[in-house]
């Protein structure tokens, strides 16, 4: 995965996977693998799939990438410390995943709290056939 700033300011993490590299070949099975992995976690809590493709196809002024077939936001949280008010700001959190004619883009944007980003990272590596 490769960090970088998107629009110069947001801190993501990205990587696209071809999907002959991949253990998963669908985004329906990709949806379901993060909210497995996210049920799994010591203390995420999954909240629920978002259908970017969907609601931006929906309206009438939305504009989809040709390059794009489908893009879906795995929601969930990994809060389980609350001690500032305005770390409500950057949760919950959303792993992106954005279907190509050959690869998967999956993303997300660096969390505060270092574990979830480890974990994030983790579970879509782990997609990567060795």
């Amino acid at each position: 995965m490769t960090e970088k700033l998107f629009k110069e300011k947001y801190p993501i993490h990205t990587i696209e996977i071809p999907k002959s590299d991949m253990k998963i070949h669908t985004m329906s099975a990709l949806t379901k693998y993060y909210k497995t992995q996210v049920e799994a976690h010591s203390f995420a809590t999954y909240i629920g799939i978002f259908d970017h493709y969907a609601h931006t196809a929906s309206l009438p002024d939305g504009k989809i990438s040709d390059e794009i077939l489908d893009a879906k936001d795995v929601m969930l949280c990994f809060g389980k410390e609350l001690m500032h008010p305005e770390v409500l700001a950057v949760r919950p959190r959303a792993i992106g995943i954005a279907e190509m004619k050959e690869s998967f883009v999956i993303s997300f944007l660096e969390a505060p709290n270092p574990a979830a980003n480890e974990a994030m990272t983790a579970w879509t590596k782990s997609l990567i056939v060795q």
